[in-house]
């Protein structure tokens, strides 16, 4: 009697380990840090492409000297935040890299309406190259982003639900991990003015 006691309930502690989540939540935290890593290369991407943009249009557009100096600058701002996997454990760090990406975004919008305003420069195989690239780069800019949510979700969700919840509670102490959100304005959609 006391062995079948015993067996069943050795079973019943094999049967709560196995399905405590320890494991599935480490699967997914592991995951979210992928899921980083590739926004974070693809951002790389797009900094390393910027260099060859500015110095095509450079030669096109001299005077346009002040829409090439805010690509640079918000390029250097993006270039000069150290990136770590710790950076996805901290929302205000996330924020900032967020506002850092708006603004050469937003820069190098810019930078295609001075395309616009010179037809040789548009004309130029380098540059049209260059810009397929960049827009290339933007779409998987936006993929990785929306994978990397995905991969918080499911991590989230992991580290809420029960019984995953009492496990971490008690042994992991995982945070929740910050998503991307859109940055300020950006429900408004642009005006296009001709």
């Amino acid at each position: 009697m006391k062995r079948t006691l015993f067996a069943v309930f050795g079973l019943f502690l094999i049967s709560l380990i196995t399905g405590c989540g320890y494991n599935s939540m480490q699967a997914n935290e592991e995951a979210v840090i992928a899921a980083w890593g590739n926004v974070e290369s693809t951002y790389q991407r797009r900094n390393d492409l910027i260099p060859n943009l500015v110095e095509v249009v450079k030669g096109y557009a001299k005077h346009e000297s002040d829409t090439l100096k805010a690509v640079t600058d918000a390029r250097a701002r993006v270039g000069s935040m150290q990136l770590n996997k710790d950076l996805i454990n901290d929302p205000a760090a996330i924020n900032k890299f967020q506002q850092n990406q708006g603004e050469l975004s937003s820069a190098l919008s810019r930078l295609m309406v001075v395309a616009e305003n010179y037809p040789d420069l548009k004309a130029n195989q380098n540059f049209l190259d260059l810009q397929k690239q960049l827009e290339g780069t933007e779409n998987r800019i936006n993929v990785a982003r929306e994978r990397y949510n995905k991969a918080v979700q499911v991590f989230n969700t992991s580290i809420r639900t029960f019984p995953n919840s009492l496990t971490n509670s008690i042994l992991l102490h995982l945070k929740r991990k910050e998503p991307f959100k859109a940055e300020e304005g950006a429900k408004v959609a642009p005006k296009v003015k001709f």
